[in-house]
């Protein structure tokens, strides 16, 4: 089911007052939280189920999986009642305890054989111990394991089994191999993004950031909640859980808010994105007798379409969520205003960037890692290769989640390049947390550019198509007039893009592009509104599908 849908504009109003009904119900808080969370559930699996109910099999395994995990986890560490560091793999163990006097005693008197501690109890206990965490951490992989393999089985095996085929079987062979072993098994929506956010509450009750929890239906729903189960943002179980396990309300100011994202959000998608996609699909399907100047409009023209289709559904999914008292987290925070690669990095899709950097990035040392002297290398010097080698791997993983194709992992190293230099010369972080003013306008259409460019290898279907699309956009046909669409549509689509853009840069200090908490004229509120609606009615293009719902 799309956002974008009849279906969608039938089903949420529904949804809405089943689900409030139930909260306002006569009955005690906790059957009324039970029943709305498992009413979250049911909704939640006939929208995913829309699609194909096949799907409901994996995501519902996958739930159970992680529920189960996350109470085995906990068991394994608290079965002897080890107090477990959320940093740390093993329990602290207090030594200053086996090294205690009694008042008065002197330390000869400490080391007789009736006051020193009993070794071999000590580490029997400490064996214990550590098999146990042992025992939690096996749960933890084992889950993970389990939920990759799928991931891996779904997206990855195909692609690969193809690859190693074509590689080292001579063509006359290939396709008859091809055939008979690969599973040609259609790739379940969203399946990407509920698998890292299964995997993160498994990952978070082995570290100790949270207690497992042992209501099932709360825990389906954090999983499958609809708004954001096929396309993020990929939430935080530190987030989401608690508030599927807390009454909800229904604020008032808080809906007004959630329809105003929602409107935000389906204008990016219909008014720019399909738009866009309109002559991005026809520019792309004959990319081989366009001119360079046509290329490069196709290019930028799909540097917008994926931010509006993305953060749309973002902005759709975070809105829709407020109707219902549930708070996601921000997913884009105005990425194309970036003045360089580092801080577009903590603006587009945050909750896959800030995943990666806690899961993977983090782990791996991070930008601190520990360093030892070496006599081939000086510790700054190592510790920069260090940090290099975590930002390549973060970046190729990053590449390789998007799809199975070679030109996401090049995509991902095309941005390793990009961002090394800031790391090693120290400016990754130079932009952080500063404000945004035009008269860094230049660094902002630099960086602009850099992202165009990696977007033609991320849109393209093969690396040599990439490849051809770049040489032509290159060759001096660059300098000739495009190809446009007829001139009504195309200034359309300028004025779409022109709006998108200009608003979020008035509202870049706001959480989405229509708070309007600060307008006082009601009039000029709603005018805003119908011109939106109006634009969407007028020349939109509704019920293309969302570009990251393949992923």
């Amino acid at each position: 089911m799309l956002f974008n849908s009849i279906e969608y504009l039938l089903f949420l109003p529904i949804v809405f007052a089943v689900y409030w009904a139930i909260g306002y119900a006569r009955i005690n808080d906790s059957l009324k939280l039970r029943l709305q969370n498992a009413f979250v559930v049911i909704v939640s699996y006939v929208f995913y189920g829309w699609w194909d109910w096949r799907f409901l099999i994996l995501i519902a395994f996958t739930s159970l999986s992680s529920y189960a995990s996350g109470i085995l986890i906990e068991r394994g560490k608290q079965k002897h009642g080890i107090p477990q560091s959320p940093t740390s793999d093993f329990p602290s163990i207090d030594l200053q305890s086996a090294r205690e006097q009694t008042p008065g005693q002197t330390t000869a008197q400490s080391c007789t054989a009736d006051t020193l501690p009993d070794t071999s109890q000590k580490h029997a206990s400490l064996t214990k111990n550590i098999k146990n965490i042992n025992s939690a951490k096996a749960w933890m992989i084992t889950n993970i394991v389990i939920n990759l393999g799928i991931l891996a089985v779904f997206k990855y095996y195909d692609f690969f089994v193809t690859e190693f085929i074509t590689t080292f079987f001579p063509e006359s062979l290939q396709p008859s191999l091809v055939n008979s072993f690969t599973l040609k098994i259609i790739l379940p929506v969203g399946i990407s993004f509920y698998t890292f956010q299964a995997l993160s509450y498994s990952i978070d009750v082995y570290r100790g950031n949270i207690k497992p929890t042992k209501d099932i239906i709360a825990f389906f729903a954090f999983i499958s909640f609809f708004p954001q189960l096929v396309a993020g943002p990929i939430e935080r179980d530190t987030n989401l859980l608690p508030q599927f396990l807390l009454k909800r309300t229904f604020k008032y100011e808080q809906g007004v808010d959630g329809m105003r994202q929602i409107l935000w959000g389906l204008f990016k998608k219909i008014v720019v994105a399909d738009n866009c996609a309109l002559y991005v699909d026809q520019v792309w399907a004959t990319h081989d007798t366009q001119s360079g100047s046509t290329l490069l409009l196709a290019a930028i023209l799909f540097t917008f379409q994926i931010y509006g289709d993305f953060s749309g559904y973002s902005d759709i999914a975070i809105g829709t969520a407020k109707l219902f008292g549930i708070k996601l987290m921000r997913n884009f925070n105005n990425p194309y205003f970036s003045r360089d690669i580092a801080e577009f990095w903590r603006r587009w899709h945050i909750s896959l960037t800030s995943w990666f950097r806690d899961y993977v990035y983090i782990p791996l040392g991070g930008s601190r890692p520990n360093v030892v002297y070496s006599v081939w290398c000086t510790v700054e010097g190592k510790k920069k290769l260090i940090i290099a080698r975590n930002v390549m791997i973060v970046f190729l993983i990053c590449g390789l989640w998007h799809g199975a194709n070679w030109t996401y992992l090049v995509w991902g190293l095309y941005n390793v390049l990009l961002f090394l230099p800031l790391i090693q010369l120290g400016k990754s972080k130079r932009y952080k947390d500063s404000p945004l003013i035009w008269q860094q306008l230049p660094q902002m259409l630099l960086t602009f550019v850099l992202v165009t460019i990696g977007w033609i290898i991320f849109r393209a279907p093969s690396l040599a198509e990439a490849w051809d699309v770049v040489c032509h956009i290159c060759s001096g046909t660059l300098w000739s007039a495009p190809y446009i669409l007829p001139m009504q549509e195309m200034l359309f689509l300028a004025i779409g893009i022109v709006v998108m853009m200009g608003v979020e840069w008035l509202q870049r200090n706001e959480d989405h592009g229509l708070v309007l908490d600060g307008m006082n004229s009601r009039l000029l509120r709603y005018a805003i509104y119908i011109v939106l609606i109006t634009m969407m009615l007028w020349n939109g293009e509704p019920g293309d599908a969302f570009i990251y719902f393949q992923f």
